[in-house]
């Protein structure tokens, strides 16, 4: 198999630029992990591990991470001044994540040996894909690395989350809490972060200058969000709500223009401007779960998870697609719709949480918020496959 990438891949369009297949097996993985944990969940499929870890597993390092790799392949060797990747290091790192992603979703359905398998084929290729950017880090000659020595410490916790992930699976099922913990706020958060603030300012023609304090601070929150609930659970809220507050101030002192009439600035924005909105809810929801019991299904995770993650990765993914094909940076209707609709994506989830904290039956809400994020993502291929797998031109 690897041969055969090796031969295809050097004059194949599809392999000229690392974000191109990273993002398609992202993009993939998103459908179909959605599709076999809606399925699980619901009972119509029995999976070889529990339906709630698939789902994790799927999103964090199936979805969000090949879709991150795709990102920074790409800008990191820009942010850091060094020559971009050589394309048979990001093929060797694809080839596993392309296996390991076949083989664990396979054998989730068929057998957990085969999806052990697979985990640890993408954690290699995880690990490999960790490699390039700190080898970039090491021999980048800038003075100033701070947002890629955050971008960079971001991914190792990645790593290490994942790591946390197989063992807890394989071996050691109580630390599977603390894996999920690490790879929401200290990965998928952090790292989100990292190049939001970096990059968002800038695309916006923001003329503040950096906070460098900033991201010391929420780090330093992070971690004690993480300690606390390792002690007891929803026992943060007040972490989060004072990241919510200093994140939130710190968005007000970039004076970003909201809503942005360009709609590939609008999407990020909206973006960032979850990251206070998925804190400071998220803390309140907590102390209620604290002091009542009442569930709220993981809402803080998923505001922040769908509501920043998500978002700002259609958002740079979409951009990063368009500016690297020769089209026109703009966004047609079709775009623009599909920005819509991610946010239709966010707000549904929010009601499947809301409408579980009542005590209602949340089944068809929560059928319908796994088919709006399948159609999103459907929808998206549709418009930007074809430009990814041959640079087609959008009229």
């Amino acid at each position: 198999m690897h041969m055969k990438f090796s031969e295809d891949s050097e004059n194949n369009y599809f392999f000229s630029q690392p974000h191109q297949p990273f993002f398609i097996l992202a993009f993939v993985n998103a459908i179909i992990t959605m599709l076999i944990f809606l399925l699980s969940y619901k009972g119509i499929l029995n999976i070889a591990i529990p339906s709630s870890h698939f789902h994790a597993y799927g999103l964090i390092y199936l979805l969000f991470t090949p879709a991150f790799l795709a990102f920074l392949f790409t800008t990191f060797p820009r942010f850091a001044s060094t020559p971009v990747i050589e394309k048979q290091k990001y093929i060797s790192v694809f080839s596993f994540y392309y296996l390991g992603s076949a083989i664990f979703v396979l054998g989730s359905i068929v057998s957990p040996i085969l999806s052990a398998i697979g985990m640890i084929m993408v954690f290699v290729g995880h690990i490999m894909g960790a490699l390039i950017l700190k080898n970039i880090y090491n021999t980048t000659t800038m003075e100033d690395k701070h947002d890629i020595y955050w971008i960079h410490l971001a991914m190792r916790f990645g790593v290490f989350a994942h790591f946390l992930y197989i063992i807890a699976q394989l071996f050691y099922m109580p630390i599977m809490g603390l894996s999920t913990e690490i790879s929401i706020y200290l990965y998928l958060f952090l790292l989100t972060f990292s190049v939001a603030q970096r990059m968002v300012p800038f695309f916006s023609h923001s003329m503040v200058g950096r906070n460098d304090h900033l991201m010391k601070v929420v780090f330093a929150l992070l971690i004690l969000h993480i300690v606390l609930e390792g002690f007891y659970t929803h026992s943060s809220f007040i972490v989060d709500i004072l990241i919510g507050l200093l994140i939130g101030k710190e968005l007000l002192r970039w004076k970003l223009q909201f809503p942005n009439p360009n709609p590939l600035l609008w999407i990020l924005h909206t973006a960032l401007y979850w990251v206070p909105v998925a804190f400071l809810l998220g803390g309140l929801t907590n102390l209620v779960s604290l002091l009542t019991g009442i569930s709220f299904l993981a809402l803080d995770i998923h505001m922040l998870t769908l509501g920043f993650v998500f978002t700002i990765l259609i958002g740079f993914g979409t951009r990063v697609t368009i500016g690297h094909s020769g089209n026109m940076m703009q966004a047609d209707k079709w775009t623009t719709y599909l920005f819509y609709w991610t946010q239709i994506v966010v707000i549904l989830r929010i009601l499947v949480s809301l409408a579980a904290s009542f005590g209602w039956n949340f089944m068809i809400l929560f059928d319908i918020t796994a088919t709006a994020w399948i159609i999103m993502f459907i929808a998206w291929a549709v418009r930007f496959f074809a430009v990814l797998v041959n640079g087609k031109k959008l009229s």
